[in-house]
């Protein structure tokens, strides 16, 4: 009987240690596959690691110590049992994507599994105690994440000689294109709108091809190249992205570039980058890594921007709003409700166009003027300039004006938050006529000075909003307190426990004038 009862305990636990698995290797890929940052994570959400419901399977010891085995067994049975039955699928912002990575990392772990269960059909055949089979089991489960991490240091040496590989095969195709035109992007903000708009612009006259979606990493810039950059394209649009020093230089030695533009330059990721300095010096290695006939796009109105001297002394072309003495500067800002528009006047040949565009703010007149900067410096027609700017539509969930939640005027700037751009964001939601609302669950990997910025947020949301739904109880505090040191009504403010409540809550807001402004949507892992 008690072989049978074991038999039964094996099925039921090896349903729950696959669904367990299947998160953990979800939650590797959220964190880009690097242990220490899955880590990192696992330490800030040890409830989510080691969830009540599973640790209250230890009980099933209890019986044990008064010689009881078939009732411990019986009690892991309907432990597992229920955890399973009762077990509400949840809703994932970001699903997992069974890449072949993916593939191979689950192969790995279920190896793994498989000796573990092996280990325990050998112990269940020798009639090892009843307690030691339990043990290895409950311990198993409890420490899946760590099996996953083992998991991945095992296949480290397997994905890195197949990225080396394919690094190596995306070189020679973008080095035997001898004619393409390269353009790096990078910026601690700005340079996915930018991408799509220079797209915009340049494909008027060429044929582009961009990195899709906001794929910035070495790796996906290669797949971009390995699988997409046809002999027909005349030039490559490769957005840069970093973590850390280093990042931006290794995307330039893939692309070999020979243009680029440098959005702008702020705190984020400081967690990684530990200081502004640094960040400085990484975004600016797509400028030091410039051939001497390259040529380098600024933004002169960014303070970090012009802080820095780089030691390349290859072309650098300056583009601005409020300085003057830029090379190329927007001029006659004006935003109305189809949009914006602006006059471009270009410096170098004392010529002056005025644009329109769909897109609102500041931020985006800056993005479109660092590509019309480039498209004159291919020699783009004006004609087809205009053309480009009044087709570029907004990029997804990046101050995307549009209908939602049951009619509601949304600007939908989810994808992404930064002390900047969040104030931008603002301003263009206090330039709205109608019930100004604000949902978001703040800005995050901002390290040491996240609550200030945070806080420094809802202050100034308090002189914009009219409504504030925050997404969070503890994440949002720095912001709550921001809002009540302006003295910001409470009745004002909603907390609520995750963006589906904030969605709910959002829709009892019955104006017709109401207009939300959606600033930034955290990814699962930040989920409270």
């Amino acid at each position: 009987m008690i072989t049978g009862l074991l038999i039964i305990l094996t099925i039921v636990w090896s349903v729950f240690l696959f669904l367990k698995g299947k998160t953990a290797i979800h939650m590797l890929q959220l964190n880009s596959y690097r242990n220490e940052r899955l880590f990192r994570w696992a330490k800030e959400n040890l409830r989510k690691v080691f969830q009540i419901k599973e640790i209250i399977a230890l009980v099933a010891f209890i019986p044990l110590l008064f010689g009881s085995e078939i009732v411990g067994i019986v009690t892991l049975i309907v432990l597992y049992g229920l955890t399973l039955w009762l077990r509400k699928p949840v809703q994932e912002k970001k699903k997992l994507a069974v890449t072949a990575r993916v593939k191979r990392q689950i192969i790995t772990l279920s190896i793994i599994f498989i000796l573990v269960l092996a280990a325990i059909a050998h112990m269940i055949y020798h009639d090892w105690p009843i307690g030691g089979i339990l043990l290895l089991m409950v311990l198993t489960h409890l420490l899946a994440y760590a099996i996953v991490v083992v998991a991945n240091l095992i296949n480290a040496p397997i994905e890195n000689g197949i990225k080396e590989h394919y690094y190596k095969d995306a070189k020679r195709i973008i080095d035997s294109a001898s004619q393409l035109k390269t353009i790096g992007i990078t910026g601690s903000y700005g340079k996915t709108s930018t991408k799509f708009i220079l797209d915009t612009i340049l494909s008027s006259h060429y044929n582009t091809l961009k990195t899709p979606e906001s794929y910035n990493t070495k790796i996906g810039v290669t797949i971009t190249i390995r699988n997409f950059l046809k002999p027909y394209h005349d030039v490559f649009i490769a957005e840069m992205g970093a973590k850390e020093p280093g990042n931006i230089q290794e995307i330039c030695e893939l692309v070999s570039h020979k243009y680029a533009i440098l959005t702008a330059i702020g705190e984020q990721h400081l967690e990684t980058f530990k200081s502004l300095d640094n960040i400085k010096k990484t975004k600016y290695e797509i400028v030091e890594t410039l051939p001497s006939d390259g040529v380098a796009f600024l933004n002169k109105d960014d303070e970090n921007i012009m802080s820095y001297t780089p030691k390349n002394d290859c072309k650098k072309v300056y583009y601005g709003i409020d300085a003057d003495d830029a090379d190329y500067q927007a001029t006659d800002i004006k935003y109305h409700n189809k949009g914006t528009t602006f006059t471009v006047v270009n410096k170098a040949k004392d010529i002056s166009a005025t644009f329109e565009t769909k897109l609102l703010g500041k931020h985006n007149v800056y993005n479109i003027l660092s590509a019309i900067a480039v498209a004159f410096e291919l020699g783009v027609p004006e004609k087809n300039m205009m053309m480009g700017v009044k087709k570029i539509a907004p990029v997804p969930h990046r101050m995307e004006v549009r209908k939602g939640f049951g009619g509601l005027s949304v600007i939908d700037d989810s994808f992404n938050s930064n002390p900047k751009g969040s104030k931008l964001a603002l301003d263009v939601l206090g330039t709205m006529d109608g019930y100004k609302v604000l949902v978001t669950p703040g800005m995050i990997e901002l390290g040491d000075k996240q609550y200030d910025y945070n806080k420094q947020f809802g202050e100034y949301a308090a002189d914009v909003c009219d409504y504030v739904i925050l997404v969070g109880e503890k994440q949002t505090k720095p912001i709550k307190d921001g809002l009540e040191a302006k003295g910001y009504p409470t009745e004002k403010t909603y907390v609520a426990k995750h963006l589906n409540d904030a969605i709910g809550h959002m829709q009892t807001i019955k104006r017709s004038d109401a207009i939300v402004l959606l600033e930034n949507d955290l990814p699962d892992t930040f989920n409270e």
